[in-house]
């Protein structure tokens, strides 16, 4: 039961060396197959970092953090896969917890989070991440599963330019593939919060994620957020 991290970057040369150390610090090394970092196409020093720091990189062959997740499945060792973002600081005992976790036969874990903000708003929002509902399971959750899991349900979908962790974890629900969440907490950048307002990136999200469920066009939808949450 080893682990193999996936974590896409584009540009992330402020996170990645940090991000990478941090998991090879971990307590249960053991359980740690590899960190592969899977690049599309950086103009920074992302890959020269993540190669100084122990990861092995990967180029993806399309940019998209669903095709760059897609891909460094394809490649991992390990049978079980987490999804990391670059800014995600995961609990110190993730490695164990995730091996416990699907130790237990679940299907498909993540972590509830704290951000890293004193902002009582901010912690209104990461109490709602210690539930399982319809807005949980994004990628700031960091999800694992097993790689068989992974590949049976699709993967993720390439087509999409946004919402493609919420879209993996309901089809796993359609499958009736339960998602555990984990007690022990990630923390998670405030920065999108303190650089907007807490109530512009309230509506933003409300609307991104209420739209998507409708069915507006995903590409639309993600020219949109990044216009209004520069």
């Amino acid at each position: 039961m080893q682990i193999s991290v996936i974590i896409p970057t584009l540009n992330e040369e402020k996170n990645i060396g940090q991000q990478i150390r941090r998991f090879l610090a971990f307590p249960r090394q053991d359980l740690l197959a590899e960190i592969l970092v899977v690049d599309a196409g950086s103009q920074d020093n992302t890959v020269a970092i993540a190669e100084k720091a122990g990861a092995k990189v990967l180029s993806s062959p399309k940019r998209g953090r669903a095709a760059q997740m897609n891909h460094g499945a394809r490649q991992a060792k390990a049978p079980i896969l987490y999804f990391v973002h670059a800014d995600v600081r995961p609990p110190s005992s993730c490695l164990e917890d995730i091996v416990q976790t699907l130790d237990e036969k679940s299907r498909l874990g993540c972590f509830a989070y704290y951000f890293d903000s004193k902002s009582p708003l901010l912690k209104i929002n990461a109490w709602f991440t210690g539930f399982d509902w319809m807005a949980n399971g994004g990628g700031d959750q960091t999800l694992f599963l097993r790689k068989s899991c992974f590949w049976k349900l699709g993967g993720f979908d390439e087509q999409l330019p946004i919402m493609e962790d919420f879209d993996f974890v309901w089809r796993a629900k359609k499958k009736k593939y339960a998602l555990q969440l984990v007690k022990s907490r990630a923390t998670v950048s405030a920065r999108k919060y303190e650089k907007n307002s807490y109530l512009k990136v309230q509506i933003v999200n409300a609307i991104t994620f209420m739209a998507f469920r409708w069915g507006y066009s995903p590409h639309k939808l993600a020219k949109w957020y990044r216009k209004m949450l520069m």
